[in-house]
């Protein structure tokens, strides 16, 4: 079945739909993608990985890892501020309880500043790329910094 597609620039006030007969668009996801969400799953060997869409070769891969020392602020700062990337991000925190617990947060990247075609590109191909990443549990959508903010992120684990 054909769906529609708008994305909205808040800058130019201007909106663009396409007609597209499967939303997955044709994306394949590179290998290494799923092999480092994995790792970073089952063996806790990165803190976060950020990734890209390579549009002529129509594939997903990865832009960066993150080690298992860095912050969430090194995470976000390397989010580029004018183009969409996707993100998993390994939160670790301390339950009221005192448990300590862990939760895989996928963030679409989506600034306001970037260009109309490259957000219908990861609007349209996310939810097929996110069905690749087995064990995601919090899903978090951000057009600004303030959107991913370390409180926001608390705030989804109900700390």
């Amino acid at each position: 079945m054909p769906m529609m597609l708008c994305v909205c620039d808040h800058i130019s006030y201007m909106c663009v739909c396409v007609v597209q007969a499967n939303s997955a668009s044709g994306m394949h996801v590179s290998d290494e993608c799923k092999l480092k969400f994995l790792e970073l799953k089952a063996k806790r060997n990165y803190r976060f990985i950020v990734f890209k869409i390579d549009e002529k070769a129509q594939q997903v891969m990865i832009d960066m890892v993150g080690n298992p020392e860095e912050t969430y602020d090194d995470f976000t700062k390397c989010m580029p501020e004018n183009e969409c990337r996707y993100a998993v991000y390994d939160f670790d925190f301390t339950t009221p309880e005192n448990c300590q617990k862990s939760k895989i947060f996928f963030i679409a990247w989506s600034p306001d500043t970037s260009r109309v075609r490259s957000k219908m590109l990861y609007a349209s191909s996310k939810d097929r790329f996110k069905r690749e990443l087995d064990g995601i549990q919090v899903e978090l959508q951000a057009t600004d910094p303030s959107e991913m903010s370390l409180d926001i992120i608390k705030g989804r684990v109900n700390l």
